[in-house]
Parts: C-alpha cells; structure tokens; sequence
C-alpha cells in the first residue's frame, strides 16, 4: 500500500493487519492552525498528566450521508480546512514534547501540526458497521509509537476515511500524556462546531490543577495514593492473549428496570457517578468475574473517573483529570458475588471520593513522582478490571451539520494491562436519558461467555459490535 507524503510515496506493510484490504489510505498529511503560535511558548504538563505517559486514547466517529449527492474526497477536504480554524485554539495539540531541565516531558507550542491521514473504504458506513469488530475499528484510528526522536513525533493523528457508497469515519488518537477522553472529546466537539455554527461554544481552557495547601499529607487512609503505591510496585506489561470488544447497548427500559434491581431503594450518588453508570458497571463487575471463574469474591476493579466536577474546574479544562480509584470489597466468606453487593460496592467507593483526597493525591504525586527522574511511570490502569465513567462526553452532540450527526461512536483506551476494561458511553440524545452503550474488552475467550452470561441475558442488551449480534 502506498501514501503520497510531502510530494512522495511511501511504501506501507499492512499485510498483518486485519480488515486493511478494506481500506485504502490516499495520502498523510500535515495540518497547521490558520494563525500562527507566538513563539517561545511552552506548556508543562500537570502530574495528573505525567503519570498517563504509558497510554494512549483512540476513538472513531461515524457520520452517514448520500454517495450520490457528494463527491468522494470532498467531506475530506472540507473538514481538513475546518480542522486547521480550529487548531489555532489548540495549540497543545499542534506542539511537541521535549523534556524540561529537570527531565520531565513539556510541550513546546511550535505549531508544528496534527498528522492527518486521508483514507477510503469499500462499500458503505452502514455496511461496514454490520461487520465491524476491534480489529477493523483499529484500522480506522491511525497511531503511531512514540519516535526514537520525540520531538518530530506528532503526539495527536487524525484519519479521514471516505466510504465509497456513503458515509465517513472521523478517527482521532493521541497520547494520554496531553490529554484524557473528555479533552479529546473537546477537540472533536469544537471541530463540529466551527462546522455548525461558526465557532466553538467550550474553547479549551489551560489552568493548573488546584494547589495543594501547606502541611504533611497523610497517604495513610487514601485510597488513591494506597492504589497508585500499589500500581508502582507491580510488575506487568501489555497482555499478549488476543483480545476482543463487545460493544452492548442498553435502553432507556433496560436500564431503569437494571437499576431497581441493582439499587433497592433510594442512594444519593455524588457528582462523579450516576445511577446508570453504577447499576451498569456492578452487571459488568459481576459478570466477568463469573467468567473469570470467581465464585467468593469479585476480580478486583478500579473505577476510572473524571473529576472535573469535584474540583470545581472550568468545563473546558483541557488536559488530564482522571483518577483511578479501587473498589473495596468485604473479604469474608458470606459475601456473595451478586449485582446488589456490586452496585453498593461501586456506590460507597464513588462516595467517599472528595476533593480533599483528590488534592492530597495530587500532592503525594508532586512530592514522590515529579523530580525522580524515573525511566517511565508504571501504568495506573492495571492491573484491575478498569469501569471507565465517560457519560459525561455527549460524543453525539457532535454534529459538523444540522443533518450529519454521529450515527456511531467507539473508544478505546490502549493499553489493556490488567483484567480487562468496560467503558460506558451516553447513547444518541433520542434514545432516553437513561440509555447506555458499553464497551467490554475482554480476553477473547472470556468475551464469548459473557455474551451468554445468565445476568446479561436477563436484560437483553443489543450487541452492536463483536460476539453474536442480535
């Protein structure tokens, strides 16, 4: 395969990849914002954003229009002019990394551009989808490792690819390091609002996290620093078993009839967790460990969480705000491993997460990790089961026109370390407010069951992707 690159070809070897006969790539390509940086601009990275380094976020978008009324190669070309407007506000986005003096990654606003990949593919988006699994999702999120020369190395790519009956797929990745699922989100967002409207609604805002006030930080009793202590002491590396992502969708009527089971009278959840988010992820976490074999106790989970909201941040913070916090569970031999004790499990751990922990986390990092000068900071996804909360990321309020808004969206976030990841994803605006999509990535063998699982099958969820669709 071939891509035209600066006036040249490149010889491409896909022959390992599955589903690439099915995808053409046309040219790479470099994107610039349409005003340039000042120069001598330089952003440091948070230490929410450091300890990211080791993954990276990949996601598509799927938009459905007529073949017949436009031309192949013109949505492309569009939306690379549109892309370039709104790099100009993204400037993170356009730089590169280059270390500090202290020999910490900062990002040197250069505007040295966003990777853009122009691709087609046979058929249509809907015929595409029928058949889509992770392997040919993949192929339409272009990434590349970091370089051996990091500061030529474009830490965002975008790939444009073109169904040749109709329709395209916006993929979009970058390194964890800059930024998490909602700033990445933000980015896709504001590129359809400069479409739509003319310009962006959340402009990407770049403040520091909450200083941490004077005094000694008791790591004793929180959670997340004993959690992240753990994660620096463990060894393990990407698993090599083959993994596959099953893609549920739950109703608005699947949901709230889950969450009577799962939450017996009335909780109050705090603002990082909903109770579709809990009842969702406790079917999920009694689910694998089923299919795990666990009988007397779950397999351990961490709940990813964007904590925007507790720390009081602008909606348009740009960067890294997620934390990784464990889920206690009561070690004796009358627990059982059903959907009540997990959703109460999720619940409590939710609860007791407040900004104080949070800005004492942040300290102990600024304190222990920063400065260490370490050869690379363990992986915090790992080695638990991984529930990633991302409802709040309205991926479907994308619409570049009042006609073409998303008719699909996936996520990934590489790599899968530990036991496996569930993501839980808002549903089209249309479907309820209490419809999900869930996104299990599993070992394969262990995803086969939990499409059969008992529990699952109790509440009938469409399989959009992987497994057995219905």
């Amino acid at each position: 395969m071939r891509f035209r690159d600066g006036g040249r070809y490149r010889v491409l070897d896909n022959s390992n990849k599955v589903g690439m006969a099915d995808v053409s790539i046309v040219c790479k390509r470099t994107v610039v914002s349409t005003k340039a940086v000042q120069p001598g601009q330089f952003y440091q990275l948070s230490v929410l954003d450091r300890i990211m380094e080791p993954n990276n976020i990949r996601m598509v978008y799927y938009y459905r229009f007529p073949s017949e009324t436009t031309e192949l190669g013109s949505v492309t070309k569009k939306l690379r002019e549109l892309l370039s407007e709104v790099l100009t506000s993204y400037s993170i986005v356009t730089g590169r990394l280059q270390k500090n003096p202290d020999g910490e990654w900062m990002v040197k606003c250069n505007d040295a551009g966003v990777r853009m990949i122009e691709a087609t593919a046979k058929g249509s988006v809907d015929k595409w989808l029928q058949t889509a699994d992770r392997e040919k999702e993949l192929n339409l999120i272009y990434w590349e490792e970091m370089f051996h020369k990091p500061y030529f190395w474009s830490t965002f790519y975008v790939q444009l690819t073109e169904f040749e009956q109709g329709g395209v797929a916006i993929g979009l990745s970058c390194t964890h390091l800059l930024a998490d699922a909602t700033s990445a989100t933000m980015l896709i967002k504001s590129w359809a609002e400069t479409s739509l409207l003319g310009k962006m609604t959340t402009p990407p805002q770049y403040q520091p996290l909450p200083s941490p006030t004077i005094g000694k930080t008791d790591d004793t009793h929180n959670d997340l620093i004993n959690h992240y202590k753990s994660s620096m002491n463990s060894s393990y590396a990407p698993r090599s078993t083959r993994h596959v992502t099953i893609t549920f969708k739950f109703t608005d009527a699947m949901v709230i009839r889950l969450s009577e089971d799962a939450l017996p009278g009335t909780r109050i959840l705090n603002a990082t967790i909903s109770t579709p988010f809990a009842a969702l992820s406790g079917l999920m976490w009694v689910s694998i460990s089923h299919v795990k074999g666990m009988r007397n106790r779950f397999v351990d989970l961490s709940l990813s969480l964007d904590v925007r909201p507790l720390l009081g941040l602008l909606k348009g913070f740009f960067g890294n705000c997620t934390v990784f916090s464990k889920v206690c569970q009561k070690d004796d031999g009358l627990y059982k491993v059903d959907l009540a004790n997990a959703t109460e499990a999720i619940v409590d751990s939710a609860a007791k997460l407040t900004e104080e922990e949070i800005i004492a986390f942040i300290k102990w990092l600024e304190s222990n990790i920063l400065g260490h000068k370490q050869p690379h900071y363990p992986p915090i996804n790992g080695p638990e089961l991984i529930c990633a909360n991302l409802e709040s990321l309205d991926p479907f309020s994308a619409m570049f026109d009042s006609w073409l808004e998303p008719l699909r969206v996936s996520y990934y976030l590489e790599h899968v370390f530990g036991q496996g990841q569930v993501l839980i994803l808002p549903s089209p605006r249309d479907e309820g407010s209490s419809s999900r999509i869930v996104m299990v990535t599993l070992p394969e063998d262990e995803a086969v069951k939990l499409c059969e699982h008992d529990l699952i099958l109790k509440y009938s969820p469409t399989i959009l992707m992987g497994g057995h669709k219905k």
